[in-house]
């Protein structure tokens, strides 16, 4: 296929010329799967396995790939170059890494994709894998999302109190399952489930999760996050970072970092409205904010007419700063683990920020990473009314027994993963007949 390119000409000949039967081949497309995956990547490379990364061009320019892949040193060995809108990018995805599986299937490999989490690039890589009877390893398995029972709490009452909406959301039996959001992420991960021959859960909540949908016990395995793996190595060269030059109104923190870039939020103005009325009343506070823009938030500020209005509020307010989305992992790392909280409708920034103490407010209805306000770190913050957003955020801003939430992801992910990747091995294949799962 012409779209597709190769670092190098030879790729096909190159990996044939391998004695490895099996090739792991890492996938990504996105900031977050860059942020996850390489640590695995490069755990493969150091055990000697043949391993391949595989970029779909879904994020492609500098901030949101680019960057970061010369910031941890890594090239991928093919680029899918993907384009188009949601059908077209699923349909490319499947076919021309369906096409590279296949050569690579024709020329004697066993091919085991590693897919991550709820990404399109997820649902659609493990579906080429699929169809040459190519199981997925599939990082991040299990991730659902739970609502809080708002019918038990109404947050939107008069007498709202947040130390006790904070309290309602520590008790399992107050959240419910059943929804479709994030969309398409929660279809994206579940189809990804039906292609995974390895299913590597976060935490035990995903596990149960995955057995509740009837999974086989044997290939789940509660392995922690590969983003703690990301997280601390970026902690430990932090003072590397140069954000703080670039922003010097950010080096003494206290301040919340907002994060607005969910379709459900950028598509809906009522949503939309909420969260940008509670960011604006911070400011006009003197409260310090830091808004990354990203893609969808800037097409949101035009859509709802508030683009000139947010530039006037950087040009008048010196503790807003409106900013783009940044190209190196480090500085934001570093710019966190100075931040009072995080509010955000990201998944990956509520694991983050467990991993480093920081308090985060979730902008969302539910959460696919539930467990991080089970354990009291994380709160729902239901995009539906302004001054429940802002008293939420203000709740949360530098809380103490927020910043103390036990720790959730584990450490040495990647190690642990490619354990159990070579334990699967060592017995069979990640692709498993029905005689074999049956042991018949």
């Amino acid at each position: 296929m012409q779209e597709i390119t190769y670092t190098l000409p030879s790729f096909y000949d190159d990996v044939a010329s391998c004695d490895d039967r099996h090739v792991h081949l890492i996938m990504i497309a996105t900031k977050p799967d860059i942020i996850k995956q390489v640590p695995l990547y490069k755990e493969l490379q150091k055990r000697g396995h043949l391993v391949l990364l595989g970029h779909t061009g879904q994020h492609y320019d500098e901030n949101l790939s680019g960057g970061m892949l010369k910031e941890f040193g890594v090239e991928p060995d093919f680029n899918l170059n993907v384009r188009g809108s949601a059908h077209e990018v699923v349909s490319q995805i499947i076919g021309r890494l369906g096409y590279v599986i296949g050569e690579l299937k024709q020329r004697g490999k066993i091919v085991i994709p590693y897919v991550h989490g709820d990404t399109t690039t997820a649902m659609a890589a493990s579906n080429a894998g699929y169809c040459h009877r190519f199981a997925s390893v599939h990082v991040e398995a299990g991730i659902r999302t739970l609502t809080p029972d708002y019918g038990k709490f109404n947050v939107q009452r008069s007498t709202f109190n947040v130390s006790d909406w904070h309290q309602f959301q520590t008790d399992r039996a107050n959240w419910k399952s059943g929804s479709q959001e994030p969309f398409p992420e929660q279809f994206n991960t579940r189809c990804s489930e039906a292609a995974t021959g390895i299913h590597l859960a976060p935490v035990e909540l995903d596990r149960q999760f995955l057995l509740g949908e009837g999974f086989s016990e044997d290939r789940i395995f509660t392995v922690g996050n590969s983003v703690a793996d990301a997280t601390m190595e970026a902690m430990d060269r932090m003072d590397q970072s140069t954000v703080f030059d670039r922003y010097p109104e950010l080096a003494d923190g206290d301040f919340v970092r907002f994060c607005i870039h969910r379709g459900e939020n950028c598509s809906s103005e009522k949503r939309f409205g909420a969260i940008y009325s509670a960011m604006k009343s911070l400011i006009l506070d003197g409260r310090k904010v830091l808004l990354i823009s990203l893609f969808k938030t800037e097409t949101a500020l035009e859509k709802f007419g508030l683009k000139a209005e947010v530039l006037q509020l950087a040009k008048e307010h010196k503790n807003f700063v409106y900013s783009p989305v940044w190209a190196e992992y480090g500085d934001v790392i570093a710019a966190m683990n100075r931040v009072a909280v995080c509010a955000t409708d990201s998944g990956s920034m509520q694991e983050e920020m467990n991993v480093m103490g920081v308090p985060c407010v979730t902008l969302r209805f539910g959460s696919d990473r539930s467990e991080s306000a089970m354990n009291g770190g994380n709160l729902i913050a239901p995009p539906i009314d302004a001054n429940v957003i802002k008293r939420i955020i203000e709740y949360a801003w530098d809380n103490k027994e927020m910043r103390k939430a036990p720790k959730l992801y584990g450490e040495d992910v990647s190690v642990k993963c490619i354990d159990v990747v070579e334990q699967v091995l060592a017995k069979g294949e990640v692709f498993r007949d029905e005689e074999e799962r049956l042991n018949i």
